[in-house]
């Protein structure tokens, strides 16, 4: 079924009525007691270790069931009408009804298909796609959607008229172990930065390589194909490169290519405990793209890459262009467009901000006559992201 995103009710009564879908019973478990918080409208139920292990993990996950793997025991679910989910938060929920998303990426991307009464670990977290679906953490633990493959769960609020309704899970309790709640933050192998410098100095970090960023006019437009071959080409020319992807929504397809390319370390925002970052506090963004240069600037390293999700008119991309952070942080930008006057907008946006645009690549490099088109209307370089694999034309891209 596809469309705009009913209520929840609405898009159910409509798929019964088309004999497009059908609901499975409830499935009923056999747990271990649980203990009621009346004051507070909230349940503890133990976890038996056996359930956890069958549960289907997500790759947004990965580090919590690394933990599973080595000691699956102490852990219990908090649920009741008392419990608040945020960002991060880590829940076991049953799938109840497929739609968009018919697999889960396991925390090693294997695919993972999903039937309805599954139990599956998730983290909640806001989605933008402009492509897919708009999605925010709800304000309980009712019905919501999983609303990316990589594991996250929220409440769609819009979504692409084009694509399936989303598939609807039903969070059955946050995952609690003896720290509280289990967030992504608490179990992530990496850390933001607490403290930046104030002023913001002209480079930042002062020891670091150089860094070049792939920006887009929105999502789909190329910009990981671009760095992947960038990374590519940079190594072919004998030079030790990072990558990286600072912003976006948690998925193991990016990671991977850019360490297929070649890339010497990879990281992106999931290391740091974020399962998405759209709606993050600012503060925080800016910390993390700086963390994850610094992390990525390993002794050796001669340039780290970096990815920038969605498009300039994001939010959080929005800030970063306007931050003098982001110019201390970033040498030179590689823009990717679906078009060529995306291509001529977003190259204006960008020098608009300062920003030292190196080439313009992507989806538009795939239509012969779309690329002469940017090239006639653009003094930037149209590459066609391909050759940006030829280690003579990506040293080009260096300052």
């Amino acid at each position: 079924m596809t469309g705009r995103a009913l209520p929840l009710t609405e898009s159910r009564r409509t798929a019964d009525a088309h004999g497009a879908t059908s609901r499975t019973p409830t499935l009923t478990l056999a747990t271990a007691p649980a203990l009621l918080d009346d004051a507070v409208s909230t349940r503890l139920e133990q976890l038996d270790p056996i359930r956890l292990h069958r549960a289907k993990k997500a790759y947004t996950t990965r580090f919590v069931a690394a933990l599973f793997a080595a000691d699956p025991r102490g852990y219990s679910l908090r649920s009741g009408d008392g419990v608040v989910p945020s960002a991060g938060d880590v829940a076991l929920a049953r799938v109840v009804e497929i739609g968009r998303h018919t697999r889960l990426e396991s925390p090693v991307s294997r695919r993972q298909t999903l039937f309805v009464g599954d139990e599956v670990l998730l983290a909640y977290g806001h989605r933008y796609a402009p492509d897919q679906f708009e999605a925010e953490v709800p304000g309980d633990l009712t019905e919501a959607h999983l609303v990316a493959a990589g594991g996250l769960v929220g409440q769609v609020t819009a979504q692409h008229m084009l694509i399936d309704q989303p598939t609807v899970v039903q969070p059955l309790g946050l995952l609690v172990d003896g720290g509280g709640v289990v967030t992504l933050e608490r179990v992530a192998p990496k850390r933001i930065r607490t403290e930046l410098p104030d002023p913001i100095p002209a480079r930042f970090p002062p020891n670091r390589p150089t860094v070049i960023a792939v920006l887009g006019t929105s999502m789909n437009s190329g910009k990981s194909t671009t760095l992947a071959c960038l990374v590519r080409g940079l190594t072919y020319a004998g030079l030790q490169v990072s990558a990286g992807k600072a912003t976006g929504t948690g998925a193991g397809g990016d990671p991977r290519l850019f360490t297929d390319a070649g890339a010497h370390r990879v990281l992106d925002f999931t290391d740091f405990g974020f399962p998405s970052t759209f709606r993050l506090d600012y503060d925080r963004v800016r910390s993390l793209l700086v963390s994850l240069i610094d992390e990525l600037a390993t002794p050796g390293t001669d340039v780290v890459v970096v990815e920038i999700a969605d498009g300039v008119y994001q939010t959080e991309t929005g800030q970063l262009l306007s931050d003098p952070l982001f110019h201390a942080a970033v040498d030179r930008v590689v823009f990717s467009a679906s078009d060529a006057l995306g291509a001529v907008a977003g190259v204006s946006v960008l020098e608009a901000a300062g920003v030292d645009v190196a080439a313009v690549s992507g989806v538009l490099t795939s239509s012969p006559l779309a690329a002469r088109e940017a090239t006639a209307a653009l003094d930037v370089t149209v590459f066609a992201t391909a050759a940006l694999s030829d280690p003579d034309i990506a040293r080009t891209v260096l300052p």
